[in-house]
């Protein structure tokens, strides 16, 4: 019957219904996180599955993330064929502040905050400097999660977060929380044993790749087919 009453409308001139398709589901938005401890943005049966493992403070990192935000996210992500996952990994004393307020941000607002604190990295990083040399030997004497808020208070990732639109209770929540620096313990000891010798480091498909740069990696994802 449906072929029959599109017949007649050719007929009689009139216009055929359009077929309507699903949309594309806008993968920038599926931001979920993983069971490894990660984070992860775009298709999660996606083809090429890119991890990185980054430290928030690593200046390769930031340079990283400064090169390839619009090309990895917009061309590959967006595509459904590369999902990119970020795992943290410390590498600096100023890391363990800045991972437990990074991982209390939601996963809907998460990729937001890791690219503001990329972005404004060199002033955490000489906020840094100007701490070791002041008081460092005074938080590294606090108890972790104190030290981890003496850190994350002093560089500013606090207020990041705090001008983001974190509220003060879940401030205080995330750095009571008796979890935070085993998970992260776990999560750079997992990281070890996947063969990550330093940051940033990538895997395709599991398979760690020869790239610390976009230059370097772009090829590679292409390569696996994305």
């Amino acid at each position: 019957m449906r072929f029959l009453a599109l017949a007649l409308l050719f007929i009689l001139g009139a216009s055929a219904p359009a077929l309507s398709k699903a949309p594309a589901p806008d993968w920038l938005t599926v931001i979920a996180s993983t069971p490894e401890g990660g984070v992860r943005m775009g298709n999660p049966a996606a083809k090429v599955k890119l991890v990185e493992y980054g430290s928030r403070s690593c200046p390769v990192c930031g340079r990283f993330a400064h090169e390839s935000a619009g090309h990895l996210r917009e061309t590959y992500v967006a595509s459904g064929k590369v999902s990119y996952e970020f795992r943290e990994f410390l590498i600096h004393p100023q890391d363990i502040g800045a991972s437990v307020i990074g991982k209390c941000v939601s996963d809907r607002n998460f990729f937001v905050v890791l690219d503001a604190m990329y972005a404004n990295q060199a002033v955490f990083n000489e906020r840094a400097d100007t701490l070791r040399i002041s008081r460092v030997d005074q938080i590294m004497a606090m108890k972790p999660l104190d030290a981890a808020r003496a850190w994350s208070d002093d560089l500013g990732y606090t207020d990041l977060v705090r001008q983001a639109g974190m509220p003060e209770a879940r401030i205080k929540a995330c750095f009571s929380n008796p979890q935070a620096i085993p998970q992260l313990g776990a999560r750079l000891q997992a990281g070890v044993k996947m063969g990550v010798d330093g940051t940033p480091n990538f895997f395709i498909n599991g398979r760690k790749a020869n790239a610390v740069l976009w230059s370097q990696l772009e090829p590679l994802l292409r390569a696996a087919g994305g």
